[in-house]
C-alpha cells in the first residue's frame, strides 16, 4: 500500500520534477573512469506495430548476477507512452572494457520455445537505453523455409565517449542460436569503449533523418501551400472590395434620389438578414465550449511548437507529452476567457454549466479514448496499458489544476469581454430563410470547405504521420509552424468567402456553417488515415488497430476543433470580420 501511494505521489508530482535538474550522473550525462554505466532494456514488440510493446522480460530472456536497481517513471510522459525501464544485471563501468562474457543462461523449456518462435515469426524487436541514448536490436531469425528459428545470444555493444560524456552507441547482435527443447542457451555481452569527436550537443543527430524530412517534396509542399495563399488571399479580397465597391456606389446613388424612388428601391442578397446576422446561435453552450476549446488548442500547439523549435524534446524521453500537458493545464484560462465571453454575448445564463463543459471537453475525448484502449492493452498484457496511479494523476491535473483556472479565465471572460458590441439591433422576429440553390446548402458548403485546408497540410501529415507510426523522429518543427500559419490563413479565407456565399442567399445561420466548414477538414484528415493504414503501414491486430484509429480520431477532432474556433472566433471578436464587414457597411450607408 506504501509503494503504491509513492507510486500515485511520484506520478502527480512528474510534470514539475521534469523541469527540474537531478543530481544523478544518468541525468548529468557526466561519468568518471571505472563509474557505472546502467543499461536499462525497455520493451520489446513486434516491429510493425510500434506501439504493441511489452515488457522486454516479458519474453523469456535471462538477467545478469549484478544486483537489480529499480526505476520509476519520472515523468507523466514516460508513463502515458508505456516506458518500462528495468535493469539488465550487465556489469559496464565508464571507459571499462568487457570481452566477451557470460552474464546469464537460459533454460529452453518448450513454453520458452513457443515464446520466442512466436516473437521471431512477428518480426519482435527489442528497445535498450544507455545514458538516455536508445539501442534497438532483434529477437532472432528464421531460416528460408521457415522451418527452424534461431535466436541472437550475443550482444556487441561498441560505446563513443567524448571526455567524460557518452555521445554514441552501437549495438551488434551476433551468435545465433538455433532454438531447440531441453537446452541451455548461454547468453553474452561484450563492450568496447572508444573515444569520438562526436559532440554532446550532436549525439542525437545519427537518429535523424534528413534525406527524409528535409526532401525536395517538403519544401515543393510549402511552397505549394504558399501559392495557395496567395490566390486564397486574392480571391478573398476581390470578392469584398468589388462587392462593397459596387455597393458603396449603388448607396451613393440612393442619396441623390427622394424617399419614394429609394422605398421603391430593391435590397438584396446579404442586405436583408442585417437584422438577424447577429441572431445567438443555436445551441450556444455547446457552441461556445467548443471555440474555448479550440483556441486552447491553438495556443497549446503554438507554444509546444515554439518550445520544440527553442529546445531539442526528442532528446528526452517523454517529453513532448509532457510539456503538452503542462502546457495544456497552464493555458486553461484561454479556454474560459474565450468560451465565456461568447457565451455571454450569446446571452447564455448557465454560464457554471458552460464552464465545466467548456473544461472537460477535450479532456474528457482523450481520456475516454484512452480508457477504452486501456481495455484493450490489459488484455494483451502491453506496456501502454496506463498505471492506476498514472489515471490518479491525470484526473488531479483537471480537477485540481485545470478546473480553477478555467473558472478564473471565465469569469474574466464574461466581465471583460462579454457584453454584446454589435453594429446593429437584432430583430426580434426571425426572419424567413427563402430557398436557395442546392450548393448554396449549408451541408453542401461545409462538405466543401474542408478541402482546400486539408489541400494546404496533407503532405505535411504523411510526414507527422510517419514519425509517430513508424520509426522516425520528427525535428523539423520549422516546418510545423509554417504549415500551422498556411493552416490558419487558408481556413480563414475559405471560411470568409464561405460566409459570404451563404448571408448573400439570405441564411442568416452563418456560425455554426462557419464553424464546421472549417472543421470538416478533419473529416478529410481521417479519411487519410484509413489510406495511410492500408497503404502506407503493415500494422495488425485488434491492439494496434484500436490504438491507430482511436487516437487518429481524437487527433483529427481536435485540428476540427482548432480549425473551427480560428475562423469563428475571428468572425465575433473582430471588427473587420466578414459579417460585421458586411453589415457595418449597410447600417452606415442606411
Amino acid at each position: 500500500m506504501g509503494s503504491s501511494r509513492w507510486k500515485v505521489a511520484a506520478v502527480v508530482l512528474a510534470i514539475v520534477g521534469s523541469f527540474l535538474p537531478v543530481n544523478a550522473d544518468e541525468h548529468e550525462h557526466t561519468y568518471k573512469d571505472k563509474e557505472e554505466v546502467v543499461l536499462w532494456m525497455n520493451t520489446v514488440g513486434p516491429y510493425h506495430n510500434r506501439q504493441e510493446t511489452y515488457k522486454y522480460f516479458s519474453l523469456p530472456f535471462c538477467a545478469g548476477s549484478k544486483k537489480t536497481i529499480s526505476h520509476y517513471h519520472e515523468t507523466l510522459g514516460e508513463a502515458l507512452q508505456g516506458v518500462e525501464l528495468e535493469f539488465s544485471g550487465l556489469d559496464i563501468k565508464f571507459k571499462d572494457d568487457v570481452m566477451q562474457t557470460t552474464y546469464c543462461e537460459i533454460d529452453l523449456d518448450k513454453a520458452k520455445r513457443d515464446a520466442f518462435v512466436y516473437a521471431i515469426k512477428n518480426h519482435y524487436w527489442y528497445q535498450m537505453y544507455i545514458d538516455d541514448l536508445p539501442i534497438w536490436g532483434i529477437v532472432g531469425e528464421a531460416d528460408e523455409n521457415g522451418e527452424d528459428y534461431y535466436l541472437w545470444t550475443y550482444k556487441k555493444l561498441e560505446i563513443g565517449f567524448n571526455g567524460n560524456r557518452i555521445v554514441d552507441v552501437n549495438l551488434t547482435s551476433e551468435g545465433k542460436v538455433r532454438l531447440v527443447p531441453n537446452t541451455r542457451i548461454p547468453m553474452s555481452y561484450s563492450v568496447k569503449w572508444k573515444k569520438s569527436d562526436v559532440k554532446f550537443e550532436d549525439r542525437f543527430d545519427k537518429y535523424l533523418d534528413p534525406s527524409f524530412f528535409q526532401h525536395r517534396i517538403h519544401w515543393f509542399s510549402i511552397f505549394n501551400s504558399f501559392m495557395m495563399v496567395i490566390f486564397l488571399v486574392g480571391l478573398v479580397s476581390m470578392i469584398l472590395m468589388r462587392t462593397l465597391r459596387k455597393d458603396y456606389a449603388r448607396y451613393s446613388k440612393e442619396e441623390e434620389m427622394d424617399d419614394m424612388d429609394r422605398d421603391l428601391g430593391d435590397e438584396y442578397g446579404w442586405k436583408q438578414v442585417h437584422g438577424d446576422v447577429f441572431r445567438p446561435s443555436s445551441h450556444p453552450l455547446i457552441f461556445s465550449s467548443l471555440i474555448g476549446s479550440g483556441c486552447q488548442i491553438f495556443s497549446v500547439s503554438l507554444i509546444v511548437i515554439i518550445v520544440a523549435m527553442a529546445e531539442d524534446l526528442y532528446t528526452e524521453r517523454g517529453s513532448m507529452l509532457s510539456t503538452a500537458i503542462f502546457v495544456y493545464a497552464a493555458t486553461s484560462p484561454v479556454n474560459g476567457y474565450f468560451g465565456g465571453s461568447l457565451y455571454a454575448k450569446q446571452g447564455g445564463r448557465r454560464w457554471i454549466k458552460q464552464m465545466f463543459i467548456g473544461a472537460f471537453l477535450i479532456p474528457a475525448m482523450v481520456c475516454g479514448t484512452a480508457f477504452f484502449i486501456n481495455f484493450i492493452a490489459i488484455y494483451y498484457h502491453a506496456s501502454r496499458a496506463i498505471p492506476f496511479g498514472t489515471m490518479v494523476a491525470v484526473c488531479c491535473i483537471c480537477f485540481f489544476v485545470i478546473l480553477p483556472l478555467n473558472l478564473v479565465g471565465t469569469i474574466l471572460g464574461r466581465n471583460l469581454s462579454g457584453q454584446p458590441n454589435f453594429p446593429c439591433r437584432v430583430n426580434a422576429v426571425p426572419r424567413p430563410i427563402p430557398e436557395k440553390k442546392w450548393f448554396m446548402e449549408p451541408a453542401v458548403i461545409v462538405c466543401l470547405g474542408g478541402i482546400l485546408p486539408f489541400g494546404s497540410i496533407f503532405i505535411e501529415m504523411y510526414f507527422i504521420f510517419t514519425s509517430f507510426w513508424a520509426y522516425k523522429i520528427y525535428y523539423v518543427y520549422g516546418f510545423m509552424m509554417l504549415v500551422l500559419v498556411i493552416l490558419c490563413i487558408v481556413t480563414v479565407c475559405v471560411t470568409i468567402v464561405c460566409t459570404y456565399f451563404l448571408l448573400n442567399a439570405e441564411d442568416y445561420r452563418w456560425q455554426w456553417t462557419s464553424f464546421l466548414s472549417a472543421a470538416s477538414t478533419a473529416v478529410y484528415v481521417y479519411m487519410y488515415s484509413f489510406y495511410y493504414y492500408f497503404f502506407k503501414t503493415k500494422m495488425y491486430g485488434l491492439f494496434q488497430t484500436s490504438f491507430y484509429f482511436g487516437y487518429m480520431a481524437v487527433f483529427s477532432t481536435a485540428l476540427g476543433i482548432m480549425c473551427g474556433e480560428s475562423c469563428v472566433c475571428r468572425e465575433l471578436q473582430k471588427p473587420d470580420s466578414t459579417a460585421r464587414l458586411l453589415v457595418t457597411a449597410f447600417v452606415r450607408k442606411s
